[in-house]
């Protein structure tokens, strides 16, 4: 479906939409913009997850001097705000070229972006992880069977990663860390280095002061603590509240939205420590979860019986 865009604040809250969109500006006395209209009805049903819009361009002038329309049927595409691209002229082929290319490259930065994410939680599902070529109990090349001797030997308890297993995680971590070599240590989501940093640590002593994790856990608990008291009401879920990156997480936003209360949300996805803690922490297994003035509240279902109740904007205020 092609919206049409009438005024200035419903072309704002077209390309804020968070998803790729194109609008074409035009005249309804031209017939070139007549037919791109038809092309771009097309295009809609083909491409289900482009936003696809269209305005007359004499009646929201400022918008059209603000983007250059100089001339119609003219093509703005914009991905999060931002404008990206233009076109030109009645070109139906360079327009869905243009489409094609734009749908690549975010499909390719949203790979990157998940491969980040993954790295991310790896690095961080355990207070010591350890990337090598084998496992702890079974080494498979000499550097990796010598960081696990030494590790053992300390005595702390760390966990492997076995980038045997996984080529996508073996070249990108290279690259992600900017260490071109394993095997890696990481102590607290840090990277330390390979084999021969490990050793002059441990022959300096500075090892066993990194790994002095006693006080992990108490850390841990005051960063929650933080975490959830850093606004009155603190969502934690899969996104953030400018793009939800799952359904629960969604539908909670567009409650959330509906009640006029501030809230701040953190994305659970960009810290897996957080994101495993949190549930033993709260004593709730799922995602999202709200908190009100450092309280839990609940997932979306305790907020959707609320706001059936009639109960969910006193909750959110702290008056219940």
């Amino acid at each position: 479906m092609v919206t049409l865009i009438t005024t200035v604040k419903e072309f704002e809250d077209f390309k804020l939409s968070g998803q790729l969109s194109v609008v074409h500006f035009y005249a309804d006395w031209s017939i070139p913009c007549q037919h791109m209209n038809g092309i771009l009805d097309d295009l809609a049903v083909e491409y289900k997850n482009i936003k696809f819009g269209k305005c007359l361009a004499e009646d929201l002038a400022e918008v059209s001097i603000k983007y250059n329309i100089s001339a119609v049927p003219k093509f703005i595409f914009f991905s999060n705000d931002a404008q990206v691209d233009s076109l030109d002229g009645a070109d139906a082929i360079q327009l869905n070229k243009k489409i094609q290319s734009l749908i690549s490259k975010a499909e390719k930065k949203e790979e990157i972006e998940d491969i980040s994410l993954r790295l991310k939680s790896l690095i961080r599902s355990a207070p010591v992880m350890l990337f090598m070529k084998g496992s702890k109990s079974q080494p498979k090349c000499k550097f990796s069977t010598a960081i696990v001797n030494l590790l053992n030997e300390v005595g702390v308890d760390f966990k492997t990663f076995d980038i045997l297993e996984d080529n996508i995680v073996r070249e990108k971590l290279k690259t992600f860390s900017n260490w071109p070599t394993y095997p890696q240590l990481y102590i607290k989501g840090e990277l330390i280095g390979g084999l021969d940093i490990v050793k002059e640590l441990k022959e300096t002593g500075e090892l066993n002061n990194l790994l002095n994790l006693n006080n992990t856990e108490n850390e841990l608990n005051e960063r929650l603590k933080l975490l959830i008291n850093k606004a009155n009401v603190m969502v934690f879920m899969k996104g953030n509240k400018q793009m939800a990156r799952c359904g629960f997480s969604n539908q909670l936003l567009q409650i959330l939205n509906e009640t006029g209360v501030d809230y701040e949300t953190f994305d659970i996805l960009s810290d897996e420590e957080i994101r495993q803690s949190l549930k033993v922490y709260s004593d709730w297994p799922t995602y999202p979860q709200v908190y009100v003035k450092g309280s839990l509240i609940g997932g979306l279902d305790i907020v959707k019986e609320l706001e059936e109740a009639g109960e969910l904007i006193a909750t959110l205020k702290g008056e219940m």
